[in-house]
């Protein structure tokens, strides 16, 4: 028996926490500039609203691109140093928007300074959020996969939520050097805190090709990808909807679907390992696809307030229910790089989003976007329901 296999759930969590909090540096450095750059690059420097988004979107690129570098790299060298040069990275993000700041008098400069900065933060999410799910997984067992991925969602979104208006509050006081600032800092604390902490053993083993371990997760990852996109458009243009039918309460639906997310992966994060990860998944599609038919028909500020809980409450359980299966597929040595992989699909169905719901909004109206969500995850929903069929099948065939 495992010594964690006799632990209590306080200390499971106690361990697991441990390296969460790196997840948790992460996703702060992340939120942190949301709010703040565009108004930066547009206002002072005197670049166009394209320029300024695709300042931030030059983040999201690159965390899609080192995804699968990170798990592989995890799976070689461990994930503590794979955590510590994430940490690094995203550090360094904050030492060079600091510079660009000092260089507002320069545009040009300043904006590749902050454009080489984002790159930096997008490698160091995919590195630190890649490699500290990996390390809690190594340290508690894999009996508690659901655990850690559950934990690591909470870290996520909850430091992405307090990120956009501490980013906000620390521009007002500091400007950009504010929030800047507690980015570089948060990279040289969280380095020091891993560098301390004992490392996982790297698992020996024959590692199979790369391209063999996307054939085995593509299809988790892609109903992950179709599943985020209710996230994607609740969170990018449920302000929007408000204002087109003038109504106010955009941040109150918007602290709703946070809630139905907090209380799902909180209350419910268990039953990933008492029923399994697809048929949980199964039930959080239907639930997230009620709660975006909800809104797309309501008529009234509750209803879409209700529709806003149940797509968080629905949502909260696909990556966990998902990805324990996802990483079920390949051996210990390769989970890294089918971690990285089938996060990658999350990376792009958010960056997806925006585009694809910018033109559905200028040809069929705002509340088009909800509709075509919805239909996005019921395809989730087929996909997950075909691989739920398949390992049914593959376990009456090994049963025989």
């Amino acid at each position: 028996m495992s010594d964690a296999a006799v632990l209590s759930n306080a200390q499971l969590n106690k361990r697991i926490l441990s390296v969460i909090v790196f997840t948790f540096f992460c996703y702060l450095s992340v939120g942190l500039p949301l709010a703040v750059l565009p108004g930066f690059v547009h206002n002072q420097l005197g670049f166009s609203s394209f320029i300024a988004g695709l300042i931030i979107s030059l983040q999201y690129f690159a965390t899609l691109l080192s995804r699968p570098h990170s798990g592989r790299l995890a799976d070689r060298y461990g994930p503590k140093r794979v955590v510590m040069m994430g940490l690094v990275f995203c550090g360094m993000s904050g030492v060079l928007s600091i510079i660009a700041a000092l260089c507002s008098d320069m545009p040009l400069l300043s904006l590749a300074l902050l454009a080489a900065g984002r790159l930096f933060l997008g490698v160091g999410e995919s590195f630190s959020s890649t490699g500290s799910t990996l390390w809690g997984m190594n340290i508690v067992g894999p009996l508690q996969t659901a655990r850690v991925i559950s934990w690591n969602g909470v870290a996520t979104y909850f430091a992405m939520a307090i990120g956009a208006p501490l980013g906000v509050l620390l521009n007002q006081w500091f400007g950009i050097s504010g929030f800047a600032g507690l980015v570089a800092i948060m990279g040289v604390a969280g380095f020091w805190m891993a560098s301390r902490k004992a490392g996982v053993s790297v698992t020996a083993g024959v590692r199979i090709p790369f391209h063999r371990v996307v054939s085995r997760v593509w299809m988790f990852g892609l109903a992950l990808g179709f599943g985020t996109i209710g996230f994607g458009v609740i969170s990018t243009f449920i302000t929007l909807y408000f204002a087109s039918r003038d109504w106010s309460g955009a941040a109150f639906a918007l602290t709703l679907f946070s809630l139905g997310f907090v209380i799902v992966r909180l209350g419910f994060g268990r039953y990933i390992t008492r029923f399994g990860g697809l048929k949980v998944a199964l039930v959080s599609f239907v639930l997230e696809c009620a709660g975006l038919l909800l809104i797309w028909q309501a008529d009234s500020i509750w209803l879409v307030d209700l529709g806003a809980f149940l797509t968080g409450g629905g949502f909260s359980l696909v990556f966990p229910a998902l990805g324990v299966e996802a990483v079920k597929r390949v051996q210990q040595q390769d989970q890294g790089s089918a971690l990285g992989t089938y996060s990658a699909f999350l990376d792009l169905g958010l960056g997806l989003t925006g585009p694809v719901a910018g033109l559905l909004i200028g040809h069929w109206g705002m509340q088009s976007v909800y509709l075509a969500a919805a239909l996005m995850v019921l395809g989730a929903f087929a996909i997950t329901l075909r691989l739920h069929q398949q390992h049914g099948r593959q376990t009456a065939a090994q049963a025989l």
